[in-house]
């Protein structure tokens, strides 16, 4: 699945945060911390005195008016659950007092929304509804969630915007002080902590937007023309989607892919650039491991290549493998059937080993030789068309192959046969062909690239240029775009591991 990457992965759980956390920020701040919540908040405080600087205007002849003011108090359930008659924790029969210090209360009048009828009906004297001095006591009002009232308050003796306080407690809940700009303005949803980190996580993925725009949406610069690219079969899957890649990005390129075998392609390049140092600078030669040094070319570590061991499907050799002092034997010609190599098995007792090959100019062939057998393959090549001669006696049947998926096709082809490939490839033939541990250790790059394998059959594929890539060149544009995320994925989805990455497994 070529979107399972790192960078989807980050984006999807970070945009899954974003929606998942306000959303648990609203459940815990409405109901984990105070279940049950009034708020009140003073929408008007208006001075309407004697004062020279504030005349009182109109049939307003109310005695004692010295400073006066009005407030207009609103008292609301804003919490989640309802507010019940003895969820009021006071020890009076009032349950909240409204006050106004220093100030003195004149008069107060009750209102309540339309649509409910109950508010108005509990303030009465007998449910403690009284004023005096500076404060208002207030009945023990039931309120469902979103139900509110509102006092309306004349006041004298001090000036107006003085301190208002509502007094009181409730079970499992709190009383607490709203605020809002406007007279009948709901209050937020959020409260200032679930604000400010709903607006972190916003700007998270914002910005988690942004590089992923700026790394997709501005490329590697387009370049114009024609370029090879030769070399590695094994890598070849990797190359050919790349190419097709640029290719639809940049109209104008033209990528020739030709693999024809890592030590094949490092050659050709090599040769080219001795003929024609402008035709070399628009090839490129992918090798499996380092080959390019003899011919003083430029190379650049792209990925670490996994290749496996595989033996028809009838080879079992379970979880162990072979070891590697058995591999040796094998293609030093020692055994001759799998019966020698794995007694007791009846089934392929006497069943001849075939050794299917690559030539010398593979790449997967020399990484064999030098990281598993330690030397040359010794057994020699016995057959054109890989298949045993019934005469063949103790010499065992070996034949070479031009590409790593020629190889897959005879193991998968011919009883008895073995032969090596690059492991994605590998993969891609499912249980036709048994992929064979070594000493133990799998095939497996994930475990290779988390270090909890010893495996040694890898080695660092490398991409091969005559000379530094010029810039503006098709050549140094595909390889950079060959470092770009998108590619990285493309050449971890092919079973390699991108250096880029992780350097640390190129080293």
């Amino acid at each position: 699945m070529e979107w399972l990457n790192i960078e989807n992965v980050i984006a999807i759980g970070t945009s899954v945060l974003g929606l998942f956390v306000p959303i648990v920020m609203f459940l815990y701040d409405r109901r984990v911390p105070r279940r049950k919540l009034i708020g009140y908040r003073v929408q008007m405080d208006s001075p309407i005195g004697d004062g020279s600087s504030n005349p009182r205007l109109g049939d307003f002849d109310v005695p004692n008016m010295a400073d006066a003011s009005l407030v207009l108090l609103r008292i609301e359930n804003d919490g989640s659950q309802s507010v019940a008659d003895n969820d009021y924790t006071s020890s009076e029969v009032h349950g909240l007092t409204a006050d106004f210090t220093g100030r003195t209360v004149q008069a107060v009048a009750v209102t309540q929304p339309s649509g409910i009828d109950h508010i108005n009906s509990h303030f009465t004297n007998a449910n403690g509804f009284e004023h005096v001095g500076s404060t208002v006591t207030i009945p023990r009002v039931p309120l469902n969630p979103g139900d509110h009232f509102k006092l309306l308050v004349l006041l004298s003796g001090g000036p107006a915007e003085g301190e208002v306080r509502l007094i009181g407690g409730l079970r499992d809940g709190k009383v607490h002080r709203n605020s809002a700009p406007k007279p009948d303005e709901k209050q937020r949803t959020f409260s200032p902590p679930a604000r400010l980190l709903s607006a972190a996580l916003t700007l998270a993925l914002i910005l988690l937007a942004g590089i992923i725009v700026l790394r997709d949406g501005n490329p590697i610069e387009c370049e114009q023309g024609e370029l090879r690219v030769t070399g590695s079969t094994a890598f070849e899957p990797v190359v050919s989607t790349l190419a097709e890649q640029y290719e639809n990005k940049c109209e104008g390129a033209d990528i020739a892919v030709e693999a024809r075998g890592s030590e094949d392609g490092v050659a050709a390049l090599a040769e080219l650039g001795g003929h024609s140092k402008n035709a070399a600078r628009s090839m490129i030669a992918f090798s499996d491991g380092p080959m390019g040094e003899r011919w003083d070319l430029t190379g650049e570590p792209i990925a670490l290549s996994v290749f496996t061991l595989v033996v028809h499907k009838d080879v079992e050799l379970g979880p162990h493998g072979l070891s590697l002092d058995e591999v040796r034997d094998i293609y030093a010609g020692r055994y001759q059937r799998w019966g020698q190599v794995v007694p007791g098995v009846q089934e392929i007792a006497d069943l001849p080993i075939v050794l299917v090959s690559r030539g010398d100019e593979s790449g997967t062939r020399q990484i064999f030789q030098d990281r598993v057998l330690r030397g040359w393959e010794q057994a020699p090549s016995t057959s054109l068309d890989c298949r045993p001669s019934a005469s063949a006696g103790d010499t065992v049947t070996r034949c070479e192959l031009g590409s790593t998926r020629a190889v897959l096709d005879k193991v998968v082809e011919q009883p008895g046969a073995i032969g090596y490939s690059e492991l994605s490839l590998a993969r891609e033939r499912g249980h036709d062909v048994n992929r064979v541990p070594l000493g133990g250790d799998r095939p497996d790059d994930r475990q290779i690239e988390l270090g909890g394998s010893r495996y040694p059959y890898k080695d660092v594929e490398y991409a091969y240029t005559y000379g530094t890539p010029q810039p503006g060149s098709l050549a140094a544009s595909f390889l950079a775009y060959v470092d770009e995320s998108t590619s990285q994925n493309v050449i971890r989805n092919k079973g390699h591991l991108p250096c880029l990455r992780d350097p640390g497994l190129c080293g």
